[in-house]
């Protein structure tokens, strides 16, 4: 059973302990180096190892894993990282390939999102899973339907302050509000998904 997901960032540092320092001269043996007594020295005395993984959808990959890793209710019959890798292929998609037409309607906008073979497709998922997700939460109204060039989707509010935030946020923003979207990887990754 998962019980909690935390949104993890990866900084790379080096302490100012080590600043400007050499590491210590490795002890010899009947002049040979002793290559375990070697690696054992090194992990105690070297400055601190990298750590940011080098791609984002890796990154949330790498997350996910040490989650479920360190879960030991997790049920690995059901665990499905390929289908997490599927989803956040879907989510490079959207973000960086979509097109998105923009029409304000009263205290709200409507999104129409367009993009070729596979951005129409991820779109499609995308947006139409994230109006089912936010359906009852927060003070906005969300509505998608698919269209044959990807979806559209209406976000409307109560008040015309909220009409200008949503305008304001646009499409990426609106997708991206919340901190759903950590607990969602870990569902798709755990194989509790509906959505995905």
């Amino acid at each position: 059973m998962i019980r909690f997901a935390v949104p993890v960032l990866f900084a790379l540092s080096v302490s100012p302990a080590f600043a400007g320092q050499t590491a210590p001269l490795m002890p010899r043996h009947d002049g040979a180096m002793d290559h375990a007594v070697h690696m054992a020295q090194s992990e105690q005395t070297a400055a601190p190892a990298p750590l940011e993984p080098g791609q984002g959808a890796f990154a949330a990959i790498q997350e996910i894993v040490a989650l479920l890793e360190a879960d030991s209710e997790t049920d690995w019959s059901s665990v499905d990282i390929e289908a997490l890798r599927r989803h956040l292929i879907d989510m490079n998609e959207v973000t960086l390939n979509a097109q998105v037409s923009v029409d304000p309607v009263p205290h709200g906008t409507r999104f129409t999102v367009r993009g070729e073979g596979r951005t129409g497709d991820a779109i499609r998922r995308m947006v139409t899973a994230h109006a089912a997700t936010m359906a009852g939460r927060g003070p906005w109204r969300f509505e998608a339907i698919e269209t044959p060039a990807g979806a559209a989707l209406s976000v409307v509010g109560d008040t015309d302050a909220d009409g200008e935030k949503i305008r304001a946020l646009g499409f990426i923003g609106v997708m991206a509000q919340g901190m759903h979207h950590q607990q969602h990887h870990l569902a798709i990754a755990s194989g509790n998904a509906p959505h995905h």
